[in-house]
C-alpha cells in the first residue's frame, strides 16, 4: 500500500507541474465559464475535425499531455504506462466524445477531487509560472485530436 501511495503522490506532483508549467506559446483558450457544459459532457467541439493519429501521438508524448504518465493505454507499442488513473481501454465504449472532451478540458467539473490536470482551463489555477499564465496546456485542436483517438478505444 505504501508503494502505491508513493506512486500516487509522485503522479500528483508531476501532474501539477504539467498543469501549472507547460503550455504551448500562443495557444488559444476560453474561460471555463464560457464552456457550454451539459451534465457531464461538453457537446460542442472546440475545433473542427479531430485526428486520431495526432491524438495518439499527443497521448503518448512525454511533454504537454503525457497521459501515459498516469493512464494505461491498450497499445502494445506503449509498454510502460502509469496505473494511478484508470486505464483508457474501452473508454470510447464507456463515454461519448462529449464526455471525453469535458474530462480532458477540465476533469474537475466531473470529479472535484481529481489529480488530473485541467488541460484547457486557464483561470482559478494555483502555482502557474508567470510565462504560462493565461495559456492552456493543450490547444483546442489538440484537445479534439485526443478526443478523436480516445473515442476509437472500444
Amino acid at each position: 500500500m505504501l508503494h502505491r501511495n508513493c506512486r500516487a503522490a509522485a503522479a500528483v506532483l508531476v501532474a501539477t507541474a504539467l498543469a501549472d508549467a507547460i503550455a504551448p506559446a500562443g495557444a488559444e483558450a476560453i474561460s471555463p465559464r464560457a464552456l457550454h457544459i451539459v451534465g457531464d459532457s461538453l457537446p460542442a467541439p472546440l475545433a473542427a475535425g479531430g485526428d486520431p493519429a495526432r491524438g495518439r501521438a499527443l497521448l503518448i508524448a512525454r511533454e504537454n499531455a503525457n497521459c501515459v504518465l498516469c493512464h494505461a493505454v491498450p497499445d502494445p507499442q506503449i509498454p510502460f504506462a502509469g496505473d494511478v488513473g484508470p486505464s483508457r481501454a474501452g473508454v470510447g465504449a464507456r463515454l461519448s466524445p462529449a464526455q471525453i472532451r469535458l474530462r480532458v478540458v477540465d476533469n474537475t467539473r466531473v470529479n472535484p477531487n481529481t489529480i488530473m490536470p485541467s488541460y484547457y482551463r486557464i483561470d482559478g489555477l494555483d502555482r502557474v509560472a508567470p510565462t504560462y499564465r493565461g495559456k492552456p496546456v493543450l490547444s483546442a485542436q489538440e484537445i479534439e485530436d485526443i478526443v478523436a483517438y480516445l473515442s476509437t478505444l472500444r
